[in-house]
C-alpha cells in the first residue's frame, strides 16, 4: 500500500470572474476550522512581466493563453517544494502585477500535514495539471463571468466586446485545449455564488 502524502496541493480553477478567490478563501476557512494548516496562494503572483505578457499584442487571445504566467517558476518555487514535502522551502510569489515588479516572496518551510490551496486560471493546463493532488473547477458561463468582471473592473459586460477579446478568447482556447472540467476531481456550478451546485 502506498504511503499517503504528508502534504496536499489543491487547485481552484475557473475562468476570470468565476469566483475562484472567494471560493478558495472560504474553503481555506473551513479547512482551518477543522484543524488543518492551509497555505493560500494564487497563480496571479506568478505573472510574467508586462513586456512578456503582451509580446503578441494587447488584444491577442493567444498571447493571454500562452504568455500570462511563468510556469517554470510556479512549479519550481511553489508546486514542486510542496510535492517533496516537509523540509523543503517554497515561495508564494515572484511578481506584483499592479506594479509589474519582480520580487522574491520570503522563503517558507513546508510543514507536515499542510494543504497548499491555489486559485487561478489555466490550472489544468498540461504543464501543471499533474502537480495537483486534488483539483476543483468552477463552471461559470461567460455571460455571467464577464458581467461580474464588468462590475469588478469596469470592463464591458458584453462577452463579444472587442475589449474582452484577449481574455475571453484566451480562456476559450484553454477550455477547448484542456477541457478542465474533465480533468478536475470536482466540478462546481458557481453561476450563483450564493448557491453553488456540485456537478
Amino acid at each position: 500500500m502506498p504511503t499517503p502524502p504528508t502534504t496536499l496541493r489543491v487547485a481552484v480553477d475557473g475562468v476570470d470572474g468565476s469566483g475562484k478567490t472567494v471560493f478558495a478563501d472560504e474553503l481555506a476557512h473551513v479547512l482551518s476550522g477543522r484543524g488543518h494548516e492551509v497555505v493560500r496562494a494564487s497563480v496571479d503572483d506568478f505573472h510574467q512581466v508586462r513586456a512578456l505578457r503582451y509580446v503578441r499584442g494587447s488584444t491577442s487571445a493567444e498571447g493571454f493563453w500562452l504568455d500570462s504566467y511563468d510556469y517554470d517558476r510556479f512549479r519550481a518555487e511553489l508546486l514542486e517544494p510542496f510535492g517533496k514535502g516537509p523540509g523543503h522551502r517554497f515561495r508564494r510569489g515572484i511578481h506584483v502585477v499592479e506594479t509589474d515588479e519582480l520580487v522574491d516572496a520570503p522563503l517558507e518551510n513546508v510543514t507536515s500535514g499542510s494543504i497548499l490551496l491555489v486559485d487561478g486560471i489555466f490550472l489544468h493546463r498540461d504543464e501543471i495539471a499533474h502537480h495537483w493532488d486534488f483539483s476543483i473547477f468552477l463552471s461559470v458561463g461567460f455571460e455571467v463571468s464577464v458581467a461580474r468582471m464588468a462590475v469588478r473592473d469596469g470592463a464591458s459586460p458584453d462577452v463579444e466586446d472587442e475589449r474582452n477579446r484577449r481574455y475571453v478568447g484566451g480562456q476559450r482556447i484553454y477550455l477547448e485545449t484542456c477541457d478542465p472540467a474533465a480533468r478536475a476531481d470536482l466540478v462546481v456550478d458557481n453561476n450563483d455564488v450564493s448557491a453553488p451546485v456540485l456537478r
